[in-house]
């Protein structure tokens, strides 16, 4: 194996980790994709070559190069070429356009945008909000038509700039990643080095312990966190390659693996359930696949999707943007259930905490905290933004948005998004929980639990289910109640429900469940009060 020797901080540099890749394993593939394969070596040249057309375009330490391109082979020599001038890269959400697009470009303050032939319009369509950026495009020059840019072929068209690491720190600002907004609005996360690095030498490598012969298969979006922990930084740490594909596709995936040889990848969100959904086939084993984190992986799903599938499923763990490693089963395996999330690493310290900053006992709902015992283990604060920050860290402690609890054995478990947890007559409702219920239904496709404010109680919440029939499905919402109330608590039952087409999702998989709240009580929705059905407790 190639993985590289992080001990010395100094190395804890991305950009430096190419190059220490391209000194020993130069001839190693490192980015895969159908167009083309670069080496560690080749992708060390480009990257130079390319951070060369970026100092010519006056991009020095501390300023921001925005790249709105589908996920591929040039994004990730764009970040790190960035990066080896001492730059930060800000990715855009490729299926942001209008407002959300130039608001996400205004709010990035960069001194070049780089996007591609088949995005150029949209930022055409926004070019009065732009504010002076260089703008380069990636694809054909003759299909460039973006007034004012330059080619991307011209911007790599450069001598290879010798990179200089000797003024940087691994805790310095390598990245802003603009939050998926499963909740509100957009927030961007000030990413430093070893924010990366952290997560795949203390968790991600071990988990999936890569050996000879092995191949990454990423199909998150480049401006996804997880993408770059668990493939790209990941393939750059072990020295192995990575796949890079522009989306994720339930059709083709198995066949993708197949044609690559792919033998790891991850999953996210609903990913899974629309595989594990999708028809059985005579050749679903009959894959290169190995080993798979698929993050969240309910446990009645899991023995069923690895015995179809002959892939071995990774315990889960938990992180975010802000801090993408807070707990892990790397040091606690077989000590856990298998479902946990494992314990904290000892250079943080958790708390669970009400909303009063007390912690809760065991058993018990509270939010995820965490304290630092070592600089640079999460993120920088939010860009341009201290309110959030200093909301975000209150009296030494990182205030997650996550709710958790622990059992007496110290493991902890996921309960919530703060956000997305309701209270109702009294009781903490987690939405979670009811919607793994309602994923064991075979009739039941995907499904979303969400709170409507409740107008006679103040603080409280009604549940509602907003939920994916499978094609072909034929039940009533009262027998949809019904089984809800023979599986499940009564107080699971929903005051609100509704069959929809389809749930708004984020470009990973993830619900926004705030449109979803915003939306309320339609027309179509189902009300228990004004039903027959009769809860029974």
């Amino acid at each position: 194996m190639n993985k590289l020797d992080l001990t010395d901080n100094r190395n804890r540099i991305l950009p430096k980790m190419l190059t220490l890749q391209a000194q020993q394993s130069a001839d190693t593939e490192f980015l895969i994709a159908d167009e083309r394969r670069l080496t560690f070596a080749q992708a060390e040249d480009e990257c130079n070559r390319i951070a060369a057309g970026l100092k010519e375009l006056g991009v020095g330490s501390g300023d921001r190069v925005c790249f709105y391109l589908d996920s591929g082979i040039e994004t990730v020599l764009v970040a790190l070429a960035s990066n080896k001038l001492g730059a930060i890269w800000v990715p855009i959400n490729t299926d942001y356009k209008g407002v959300w697009l130039s608001e996400t470009i205004q709010r990035s303050r960069a001194k070049v945008l780089i996007t591609e032939v088949g995005l150029q319009d949209r930022v055409q369509a926004v070019a009065d909000s732009l504010q002076n950026e260089k703008l380069v495009v990636l694809g054909p020059d003759d299909q460039i038509t973006l007034p004012g840019a330059i080619s991307f072929a011209a911007l790599e068209d450069h001598a290879p700039l010798e990179p200089d690491y000797s003024g940087m720190d691994y805790g310095d600002t390598c990245a802003v990643l603009w939050t998926s907004g499963t909740t509100g609005k957009s927030k961007g996360v000030l990413q430093s080095h070893n924010c990366w690095i952290r997560p795949i030498a203390e968790a991600a490598s071990i988990y999936f312990d890569s050996r000879e012969g092995d191949v990454i298969y990423n199909v998150l979006p480049l401006y996804n966190s997880g993408a770059w922990i668990t493939a790209v930084i990941r393939a750059l740490y072990e020295g192995i390659p990575v796949v890079l594909e522009k989306r994720f596709s339930v059709t083709t995936f198995w066949d993708r693996i197949r044609h690559f040889g792919a033998t790891q990848t991850f999953t996210l969100g609903a990913m899974h359930h629309f595989l594990f959904n999708a028809p059985p086939s005579d050749n679903d084993k009959d894959n290169p696949l190995r080993v798979a984190q698929m993050v969240p992986m309910p446990d009645a799903m899991r023995e069923p999707f690895s015995q179809r599938f002959g892939v071995e499923l990774l315990p889960m763990g938990l992180g975010q943007s802000e801090a993408m490693l807070i707990f892990t089963q790397t040091h606690c395996m077989g000590k856990v259930p298998f479902s946990s999330l494992g314990w904290p690493l000892d250079d943080t310290e958790i708390a669970l905490l009400d909303d009063d900053g007390n912690p809760v006992p065991d058993g018990e709902v509270g939010e995820i905290c965490m304290k630092c015992l070592k600089p640079n283990l999460i993120f920088n604060g939010y860009f341009d933004d201290p309110k959030a920050t200093e909301e975000a860290f209150k009296d030494g402690w990182y205030h997650t948005g996550d709710l958790g609890k622990r059992d007496p054995s110290g493991s902890y478990w996921f309960v919530d998004r703060k956000k997305d947890a309701l209270r109702y007559a009294g009781r903490n409702i987690s939405t979670m929980e009811v919607e793994m219920v309602l994923r064991k239904h075979p009739m039941v496709k995907d499904v979303a639990a969400f709170g409507i404010p409740s107008d006679e109680v103040k603080g409280e919440s009604l549940l509602k289910l907003n939920i994916v029939l499978k094609p072909d499905a034929e039940i009533t919402h009262e027998q949809m109640a019904a089984y809800i109330n023979e599986n499940a608590p009564y107080y699971f039952v929903p005051q609100y429900m509704e069959f929809v087409e389809t749930l708004p999702y984020t470009p990973t998989n993830k619900v926004q469940k705030f449109k979803l709240r915003d939306a309320g009580v339609t027309p179509g929705t189902w009300v228990l009060k004004d039903s027959d059905y009769m809860v029974q407790r």
